[in-house]
């Protein structure tokens, strides 16, 4: 009879896979056990694989390189890091190795630009593409960067307002882009994004204020649609609405020459996800080809902003089951030693998925189960998976350990709990670790951050 956990998984989905192997009814991760990893460092534990980061970067570069070279596309392909999907250095320092620009986002990541510059890791004619909306502290520190001779340093208009305040006091040439404010899709409680400028504005603010003005250069037009890079006739209407608006735009502005399509590739939050990245970048690279030469405009150089996709399958979650409880006849609860809400919290505010497996006893029986974190939220829980509306693990045995572990949230988790800060019920951050591979194609692993202590906790509430 087919009823251990092992033959779930094995029946459910292609395993194992280049990702997940089995050893010894352990599970491995990308060729490391993490049973050795716990027992090292104990659990709740954070940790981050690095050389994922940089797999990821060459995948996306290779992909849209060799849709260029299909279509016979005249541009180049740049590869952009979304900052605010990880802020953390080690992955800053891991992307920067695989010669890749920079996207921002707010005040602060101009400071970790200027300091990655004074150690080495960023050199000044990188890209620095400045998004979002401009508060007086974040125009300042854009200008103190092409002050300071980051020549490529584009800030993406978000508004009308934005241009008029990153020209006061500047006497040097610049190039900005212009952020085009797309339709959302129409389950959205509103119509058009909150973020760029409207279509029918675009063209006559650049002759009002671009045009007119000798030290500004219009570089770039930026389009991104909220939901992500999908094969749906939304996403093909607003990419070629962009495109076409950029070849009207061309006309009268010939340095314009690059469009910039945003973030948007997915992750994978299951285990049989689907996903097909090479048709999508060689559809995208067509149609923005095909619409280039029915206007007679050059194609433009494509750039990218990946976040999630860049950093977040390096990420993992691994808890322990510190206790199991039957609350009735049907709910059977497996309680891990920290909360979803303060360390994944994605899957409390939206209801993200990911990658869940159980790290060891493969051999044991497999049952239903809801999993409930430590604080006293009823939302706390987590009780459904990407691919199924439940969660199923090894039985639990008595005097023997469980171990779990969520994969591919490596982007966003720090930044929405507020990473070393107050946690809700003032649930300790996890220690955090890291996984690298040395010359010798071994891995080791470093700590990065310990248990965070109740004497930082008093210190942050004043006590």
């Amino acid at each position: 009879m087919k009823n251990k956990y092992i033959h779930l998984i094995e029946q459910s989905f292609e395993f194992p896979n280049d990702e997940f192997s089995l050893v010894d009814n352990e599970l491995s991760w990308y060729n490391i056990p993490l049973m050795d990893v716990i027992k090292q460092y104990g659990t709740p534990l954070r940790i981050f694989y690095l050389p994922k980061i940089g797999q990821n970067i060459q995948r996306s570069r290779r992909m849209f390189n060799v849709a260029m070279a299909k279509a016979e596309y005249d541009g180049d392909y740049h590869y952009c890091y979304c900052t605010k999907s990880s802020h953390f250095s080690f992955v800053l320092e891991e992307v920067l190795k695989h010669n890749v620009h920079i996207e921002t986002s707010s005040a602060f990541d101009i400071n970790i630009i200027e300091t990655l510059y004074e150690m080495g890791k960023l050199d000044k004619s990188k890209y620095i593409i400045c998004n979002g909306f401009k508060r007086p502290q974040y125009i300042e520190n854009i200008q103190g960067l092409l002050k300071q001779g980051f020549v490529n340093t584009i800030p993406i208009l978000d508004n009308k307002f934005e241009l008029d305040l990153l020209m006061k006091d500047m006497d040097q040439t610049i190039k900005v882009g212009i952020r085009i404010a797309s339709e959302e899709e129409p389950k959205f409680d509103f119509y058009t994004s909150r973020l760029g400028i409207r279509y029918n504005d675009i063209i006559p603010y650049y002759l009002e204020k671009i045009n007119t003005n000798p030290l500004v250069e219009l570089k770039m037009l930026h389009f991104f649609i909220n939901t992500g890079i999908k094969d749906t006739a939304y996403y093909w209407n607003e990419l070629i609405k962009a495109v076409e608006l950029y070849c009207e735009l061309k006309q009268i502005c010939p340095e314009l020459d690059t469009i910039n399509i945003g973030g948007g590739f997915p992750i994978q939050v299951h285990l049989d996800f689907e996903y097909d990245y090479e048709y999508m970048a060689e559809e995208i690279i067509s149609q923005i080809k095909n619409i280039c030469v029915q206007n007679k405009v050059k194609e433009p150089d494509i750039f990218t902003e990946f976040g999630s996709f860049t950093v977040g399958e390096s990420g993992a979650m691994l808890y322990s089951i510190i206790n199991q409880k039957q609350q009735n006849d049907r709910e059977l609860w497996n309680m891990i030693d920290s909360s979803f809400i303060t360390t994944l919290p994605d899957t409390w505010a939206i209801n993200q998925r990911f990658v869940q497996l159980a790290i060891n006893n493969w051999d044991s029986e497999y049952q239903r189960v809801h999993l409930g974190g430590l604080t006293c939220d009823s939302e706390d829980f987590y009780n459904s998976e990407a691919h199924s509306n439940a969660v199923f693990l090894p039985k639990i045995v008595p005097d023997k350990e469980q171990y779990i572990g969520f994969f591919h949230c490596g982007a966003y988790q720090e930044s929405l709990s507020g990473y070393g800060g107050i946690q809700h019920c003032l649930i300790p951050a996890p220690k955090m670790v890291l996984i690298d591979i040395d010359e010798n194609g071994e891995y080791y692993t470093k700590l990065f951050a310990k248990e965070q202590s109740y004497k930082s906790m008093m210190k942050i509430l004043g006590y």
